[in-house]
C-alpha cells in the first residue's frame, strides 16, 4: 500500500520515538525498562494519530503497550546475540532467526494488546480478565510442553521464558481471531515482522560495527533497531487498518488504574532495580566513579521521578482526564525526557562522562518535537484489516534477507570475542 508524505511523517514519529526508548532501555533491561520504553512508543502512538476519541485513551493504550513489550522483557537473549556473534553458518543464521523470534514475540503481543485498546468498544468489549488468564494458561501450557517435556531450549543453561511468551502470543492470536478483532490480529502480525526483522538486523548491524571498530556503543544500535523497526511496523499496521469511531472513554478508575501503573509504577521499579544508592555505587564505581557523586546521582534520580509522578498527578485530576493534544503532548515528552535524563545520570554525566549516544537521544527527542506538530490524520483512505498474501510473502522474504546476512558475515569476519557455539561444527 502506497504511503503519502503525512503518514511517513507519522511513522516516522512513532519509529524515532520507539527507538529512542528502546535504546535508553538497554541502560535498565528486563521487564521493567521495556515496558517503560513501550509506553513510551504507546503514547506516541496516540499523540499523531489526530483522534480526539483516541487521547481520551491514551493511558489505557500506554498501558498496554507496556505490558505487551514489557512481557518480553522477560525473555534471555545475551548468547543468542553471542550465537550471531559465530564464524560458523548453522550458529550464526541460528542466533540471528532466533533474534526474529524474540523480536518478534515482542511485536506480536505488544501490537496484539495495544490494537486490542484501540479496537474494544461498548457493543464488542475485550474481556480482559478472560484474556488474561487464557494467556497465562498458554503460556504455562507451552512451557512445560516445549522446554520441560521435548526439552526444546533456545538458550541453555539461561531462562528459557521465551516458550512461556510463546505461549502467550498464541492465546492471544487464538483470542482475537475466534472473537473477530480483525484489525487488532493485522496489527499483532506486522507488528512482529517489524520487532523481529528490527532485532535480527540490529545484531547485524552490531556485528558490522565492531568488525569496522567503529567508536560507538553497538549494542545500542542494536536496541535502536528494534524498537525504530517494530515501531514503524505498528504506527504502519495500525494507519492502515480500520477502526471503530468514537470508541468509548474510559472511566475515571480505569484512568486512574492506568496511569498508576504505567506511569507511577514502573518507573519506581526501574528505579527500585538499577537506581538506588548501593545499585549506583557498584554501577558507577566500575567507571571509577566516586560513591559521593553515585549517592548524589541515586537521590537526583529518584527526584526526577517523583518530580514526574507529582506533575501526572496534579495534571490528570485537574483535568479529570480529558486529554487535548497539547495535553498529551507534554505528557509524552516529559516521559520520555525523563527516561532519557536517568539515562545520562546513571552514565555517570555528574562525573563528566556524556556518552555520544545520549546526544543523539536529545537529537531524537528534537527531531520528535519538531515534527508532531506538522502531521496531519495519517490514516489511509482505503483502510483494510486482513492479513494477506503479501503479509505472508513479507514473512518469507524477511526470514529469506535474515539467512543471507547471517551468510554474508561469516564471509566477513574469522573469530570474534564474545561468540557463543549453539551446535557444534565439525
Amino acid at each position: 500500500m502506497k504511503l503519502n508524505k503525512n503518514q511517513l511523517l507519522s511513522i516516522l514519529v512513532v519509529a524515532m520515538s520507539f527507538g529512542t526508548a528502546w535504546a535508553v532501555r538497554g541502560q535498565f533491561g528486563h521487564e521493567q525498562g521495556a515496558a517503560w520504553a513501550a509506553g513510551i512508543g504507546g503514547l506516541a502512538l496516540v499523540l499523531v494519530s489526530g483522534r480526539n476519541d483516541w487521547y481520551q485513551r491514551a493511558l489505557s493504550v500506554t498501558l498496554a503497550s507496556a505490558v505487551g513489550w514489557g512481557m518480553g522483557g522477560m525473555i534471555s537473549y545475551g548468547k543468542i546475540v553471542g550465537y550471531g556473534r559465530s564464524d560458523d553458518f548453522v550458529n550464526a543464521a541460528y542466533g540471528l532467526l532466533m533474534l526474529f523470534v524474540i523480536g518478534g514475540l515482542y511485536g506480536l503481543i505488544g501490537g496484539g494488546l495495544t490494537g486490542l485498546t484501540l479496537e474494544s468498544t461498548g457493543e464488542k468489549k475485550v474481556k480482559w480478565a478472560q484474556l488474561i488468564t487464557e494467556m497465562i494458561a498458554g503460556g504455562l501450557v507451552a512451557y512445560g510442553f516445549l522446554v520441560m517435556q521435548l526439552e526444546l531450549l533456545m538458550t541453555p543453561p539461561r531462562s528459557e521464558a521465551w516458550a512461556f511468551c510463546f505461549g502467550a502470543g498464541l492465546a492471544l492470536v487464538w483470542y482475537m481471531a475466534r472473537n473477530g478483532f480483525k484489525s487488532s490480529l493485522k496489527v499483532a502480525f506486522i507488528t512482529m515482522l517489524g520487532g523481529g526483522f528490527g532485532f535480527a538486523f540490529g545484531n547485524f548491524l552490531q556485528i558490522v560495527g565492531n568488525l569496522l571498530e567503529i567508536n560507538f556503543n553497538m549494542w545500542n544500535v542494536m536496541e535502536y533497531s528494534i524498537g525504530f523497526f517494530g515501531g514503524s511496523a505498528l504506527a504502519y499496521s495500525i494507519f492502515t487498518s480500520p477502526w471503530p469511531q468514537n470508541i468509548e472513554k474510559p472511566k475515571p478508575w480505569e484512568n486512574r488504574v492506568s496511569y498508576i501503573i504505567a506511569l507511577v509504577f514502573i518507573p519506581l521499579v526501574v528505579f527500585q532495580q538499577s537506581m538506588t544508592i548501593p545499585l549506583l555505587t557498584e554501577r558507577l564505581g566500575n567507571s571509577g566513579i566516586d560513591a559521593k557523586t553515585a549517592m548524589i546521582s541515586s537521590i537526583l534520580t529518584g527526584l526526577l521521578i517523583c518530580l514526574v509522578i507529582i506533575f501526572y498527578v496534579v495534571k490528570f485530576e485537574k483535568t479529570k482526564f480529558s486529554f487535548a493534544k497539547n495535553t498529551l503532548f507534554w505528557v509524552f515528552l516529559t516521559f520520555i525526557a525523563v527516561y532519557v535524563a536517568i539515562s545520562f545520570i546513571v552514565s555517570g554525566v555528574l562525573a563528566g562522562h556524556v556518552p555520544f549516544n545520549h546526544v543523539l537521544y536529545v537529537v531524537n527527542i528534537i527531531v520528535v518535537a519538531a515534527l508532531w506538530r506538522l502531521v496531519k490524520s495519517p490514516f489511509t483512505s482505503a483502510p483494510n484489516h486482513d492479513v494477506k498474501r503479501i503479509h505472508w510473502q513479507m514473512l518469507a522474504m524477511v526470514l529469506i534477507i535474515i539467512v543471507l546476512l547471517a551468510l554474508l558475515l561469516v564471509n566477513i569476519h574469522g573469530e570474534l570475542g564474545g561468540a557463543q557455539t549453539r551446535f557444534g561444527i565439525d
